[in-house]
């Protein structure tokens, strides 16, 4: 006599109950799709799916379990009546279970009312697939009765291009890991544009799983991936209900075309900090003397340098070369070899934490000390003494770094370069919705540049990117630096002459705080123009030349760029702040001076 304790009900089948979640077409917000899951129907015995699933492994009944909660489902699906299609989630080891044949699965599904051909297998992997060749041949018989398969959870686990490319599922669910926070990041935006591409070439949908943010939504939309589910759409229910939420259709209708997130440095996941170039070396105290250091140079042949440390804390180093050219000297061991080593040590050390990263270590080749060429620098923990680091290291991984990051974005600023801003501009033009491109260029900034050296020249630079940076909106607004001290920003919302001039107003208000304090209170600086003559050149300013697109739209994107060039340029050499230009068709352009309109022919 079967026992009827509640583990038995559970795993019997008479304990389970079905919720469904539906799965909508991202181009129109339509509920094509129903995923049935199980649950324990019994409130006082607290068991998860997962729970439910491996209480069967243990028991030896796994693809017994499975066929009773996939027949509990599908007979909870027809008695709801619910629209589209049924998604039942079986496990590739209970497909595959020796005890159990296609007929036993089909059978499980074959609920009267219910159209096999409406049924789709989730292949849930919670082992790894030791023959996928094997379970491609199973899924036959099931695909000959009409049973579609997908292939679930795709990008965690052990779900893989192997079985990918075995079974060929009709549909790939991309795992929530890579959907969740997929507007925000560069890696999950690179790896799903490459799951999109291998989808296309294989012939399967994608599904995009544990949507629960709108932009995340809208970025599926504009990566093409046809369907999504997820908490922001509905949350598993008892009984679903058939409309899609407001917010979800208002997410899903185009206002705009997204912007993709951008490397803010090259290869975000790929952090290299001071603690990785330590070199574990023995240091000195202050009342130490210079013979104590002779004698470490001495046992350390290739130490380029030895710290002072007072009670852990770094105040000194001392460089091998400087000492070793020093003590070489007639009578300089016995006049400073019992000396204290603080005699011969320079009391200022570079000190970078073990967790400064290599980016912001890069701002220590562009200061006027450079000593650490040859010092190098001391590495330490919360202040006290780790190590050393040599200024060759520093200078060729830093020089990496500005070679790699020039592929993605320019080196000074990380700021998308010329080909990912050409790109967008194709990209806007192809949806044909309205847009505004501001150009903008620095007045007065080579006098600047020559008369306070490169190092306060890339500051204003990075002032500049700062300042259009602070106010973007991430999903709309595009920031570019395309080159020198030329910066485009692309707007879709139809404030951007109020948003042009409150950047180039808090531009010039912050761009005097570079000059030194005598240039500030004159207004400028005595600097050569570019004929060689002398002059007075006034505080660096911003001019910005806009380009408007409204209803008609060039054939490409660098007659976007030119038209913006051009109105920067009589923005810049007019004096007016901003010249704004929209495009009317090839011939005429309607200009705008603050805020005044006039319409002229080229």
């Amino acid at each position: 006599m079967p026992s009827s304790s509640p583990i038995e009900q559970v795993l019997s089948g008479a304990a389970l109950s079905a919720v469904f979640q539906p799965v909508i077409r991202v181009d129109s917000g339509q509920v094509v799709a129903h995923e049935g899951l199980i649950r324990c129907a019994l409130p006082h015995l607290e068991l998860t799916p997962t729970d439910m699933l491996d209480l069967a492994r243990t028991r030896g009944r796994l693809g017994e379990f499975e066929l009773v909660a996939a027949r509990c489902v599908a007979e909870r699906f027809v008695a709801l009546n619910l629209p589209g299609r049924l998604l039942v989630n079986l496990s590739a080891q209970a497909v595959m279970h020796e005890g159990l044949a296609a007929d036993d699965v089909i059978a499980a599904l074959s609920v009267p009312g219910l159209d096999l051909g409406r049924v789709t297998i989730e292949l849930t992997e919670r082992d790894i697939v030791e023959n996928a060749a094997r379970l491609a041949h199973v899924l036959g018989f099931l695909r000959a009765r009409g049973v579609r398969v997908a292939l679930d959870d795709f990008g965690n686990g052990h779900s893989n291009f192997e079985m990918w490319n075995e079974i060929h599922p009709e549909v790939v669910k991309i795992d929530r890991y890579l959907i969740n926070g997929l507007a925000q990041s560069v890696e999950r935006l690179a790896i799903v544009r490459a799951l999109c591409s291998v989808a296309e070439t294989l012939g399967a949908d994608l599904v995009g799983e544990g949507v629960e943010d709108e932009a995340d939504l809208r970025m599926l939309r504009e990566l093409g991936i046809p369907y999504a589910q997820g908490f922001l759409i509905a949350r598993p229910s008892v009984e679903p209900g058939g409309d899609v939420p407001a917010h979800v259709l208002a997410a899903l209708r185009r206002t705009h075309v997204p912007v993709p997130p951008r490397p803010s440095s090259p290869v975000p996941g790929r952090s290299l900090t001071a603690g990785h170039m330590l070199i574990e070396a023995p240091a000195v105290v202050p009342a130490q003397t210079n013979d104590d250091v002779a004698d470490i140079f001495a046992a350390w042949p290739r130490l380029h340098a030895v710290a002072v440390v007072d009670d852990g804390v770094p105040v000194g180093i001392v460089n091998r070369r400087t000492f070793t050219e020093r003590m070489a000297q007639p009578f300089a061991r016995e006049l400073f070899g019992r000396k204290a080593c603080t005699s011969l040590m320079h009391p200022e050390p570079v000190l970078c934490d073990e967790d400064m990263s290599l980016q912001g270590m890069a701002d220590i080749l562009r200061g006027e000390d450079q000593r650490y060429l040859s010092d190098g620098f001391i590495i330490t923990s919360h202040g006290r003494y780790l190590g050393l680091g040599t200024g060759e290291a520093l200078v060729r991984r830093v020089t990496e770094i500005r070679v790699e990051a020039a592929r993605y974005a320019n080196p000074l600023t990380f700021l998308p370069g010329n080909l990912p801003v050409t790109e967008h501009l194709a990209r806007l033009l192809q949806a044909a919705r309205p847009f505004a491109v501001a150009y903008f260029d620095l007045d007065n900034f080579k006098p600047f540049n020559d008369q306070y050296g490169y190092f306060r020249g890339d500051e204003m630079i990075r002032l500049l990117a700062s300042v259009l940076t602070g106010d973007l909106r991430r999903d709309a607004d595009f920031v570019g630096h395309i080159g020198g001290d030329d910066f485009m920003v692309v707007f879709q919302g139809t404030d951007w002459h109020a948003r042009c001039d409150a950047m180039r107003t808090r531009f010039n208000g912050m761009a005097g705080n570079l000059f030194d304090e005598a240039d500030r209170v004159r207004g400028g600086i005595d600097s050569e123009d570019r004929h060689g003559n002398r002059r007075f050149f006034p505080i660096t300013t911003v001019a910005v030349g806009v380009a408007c697109f409204d209803d008609t739209f060039p054939d490409d994107a660098e007659s976007v760029a030119s038209l913006a060039a051009a109105a920067k340029r009589v923005a810049k050499n007019a004096g007016l702040g901003i010249q704004a230009v929209t495009w009317r068709d090839d011939n005429d352009i309607l200009v705008s001076r603050a805020g005044q309109t006039s319409e002229i022919n080229d």
